[in-house]
């Protein structure tokens, strides 16, 4: 049974959480989380890579659904501009590379959060996630980016007209307590 789980591979939970395969003896596979939390669990209550790939097909709908239905696509989207919303998520993308593709996954892990599925954020990929974002009307991301800034969307909106500067400053300045976690972000791999 050892194929199953080989060193080094993943091994998930029934409840979907990822650990590392460290040793496989006697039946009990032996792992770790990526804090270096250690635990052992039978061979029998988890499911391999292969198994879970396998499986995920179907529970990919129900997380990417989840996220689609988050609350910062909807807390400030009533009223915008849709052409306004749209002219400053393209200048946002420009200014600052990579920051609606975090913005998506951000999102997509606090409404996993919110809705007590944050077992599930591990196996997040930044692609689907930026699927969901891009699913949804301009507005609904607009809003989505200004909860990501911590920004009011309606002010946000308001300088759709306004020179790269002031949008800079915006995104900068929303940006500044999460830089560290933006450049490790801009760091991993798109899966």
């Amino acid at each position: 049974m050892t194929e199953r789980f080989p060193v080094g591979s993943k091994a998930y939970t029934k409840e979907g959480r990822a650990y590392t395969v460290e040793e496989v003896d006697g039946g009990i596979v032996y792992c770790s989380l990526p804090n270096g939390t250690e635990t052992d669990f039978p061979e029998s209550s988890l499911t391999s890579e292969a198994e879970w790939s396998a499986r995920s097909d179907g529970q990919d709908d129900v997380v990417y659904g989840r996220i689609k239905r988050a609350k910062a696509f909807s807390a400030a989207s009533a009223g915008l501009n849709p052409a306004a919303s749209e002219k400053i998520l393209k200048r946002a993308d420009g200014l600052s590379p990579g920051l609606l593709d975090y913005a998506a996954f951000t999102v997509a892990s606090r409404s996993l959060d919110d809705s007590g599925h944050s077992d599930q954020k591990e196996g997040l990929s930044i692609i689907k996630c930026r699927e969901a974002f891009n699913s949804q009307p301009p507005a609904a991301r607009l809003s989505a980016l200004a909860y990501v800034l911590g920004a009011n969307a309606k002010v946000l909106v308001s300088v759709a007209d306004h020179g790269e500067n002031l949008i800079t400053a915006m995104i900068d300045k929303g940006m500044a307590p999460q830089a560290q976690a933006f450049e490790d972000f801009c760091d991993r791999p798109r899966k």
